[in-house]
């Protein structure tokens, strides 16, 4: 499968290393725009995000990913675009263990090490990052980020855009509202609000942070 990679930064470095981890992959462009123009380097397609159509034009097979960290930015970038749904590639580490009855959306990056058990459901342009634990029936909604460590135990409900920081872990049938942010090293024992930052043991909320909203 030929994949382009949106994004240049460290995230993308993480996610390129896992594609070139997998035979069945190949990197052939980097958008990112810091790329002022179009040109080849190493005879990789590099150039501006807004050069997606002209790489479409050149081969319609090609898929995307987008290796950019933020979740608001990835959200802004899904939206400028508006391709189909499944134009988007979805990256599993071969070190992860993922139960065959859960379901993961299009877009999404399950890192290394990770563990996603039964039922689980994630939704799209979200990242589970390495060694995060996702146990039964939790469900994460689309371009939330839940970071390196975090332990969500069963029946987790994260909606859309929230991130969860390093070593966070959450208690069964804790609802996280969108675009919430829980700080690393975190215990939720209680639901957290939609757009607001909770940190601590046990999480209390320490601010609601309108600008993490998104239409």
């Amino acid at each position: 499968m030929k994949i382009a990679v949106i994004g240049r930064g460290g995230h993308s470095k993480v996610i390129s290393e896992m594609i070139h981890s997998n035979e069945d992959y190949q990197i052939v462009a980097y958008l990112d725009d810091k790329y002022e123009n179009v040109r080849l380097i190493d005879n990789i397609f590099c150039g501006p995000i807004s050069s997606v159509n002209k790489l479409l034009k050149y081969d319609p097979n090609i898929k995307f990913i987008i290796a950019i960290g933020n979740n608001k930015t990835r959200k802004l970038i899904v939206e400028k675009l508006n391709l189909p749904n499944e134009y988007y590639v979805t990256i599993i580490h071969k070190s992860s263990i993922i139960s065959h009855c859960s379901k993961i959306g299009n877009g999404t990056v399950i890192m290394p090490g990770s563990v996603i058990n039964t039922d689980v459901e994630i939704g799209d342009h979200s990242i589970i990052n390495t060694g995060a634990v996702i146990e039964h029936d939790c469900v994460i909604g689309n371009f939330s980020h839940v970071c390196p460590g975090v332990t969500l135990t069963g029946a987790v409900n994260v909606e859309v855009g929230t991130f969860i920081g390093a070593g966070a872990t959450i208690i069964p049938n804790i609802r996280v509202g969108e675009w919430a942010s829980i700080g690393a090293g975190a215990t939720v024992i209680q639901d957290i609000p939609s757009n607001c930052t909770a940190v601590g043991i046990p999480a209390k909320v320490v601010n609601h942070n309108l600008s993490l909203k998104v239409n």
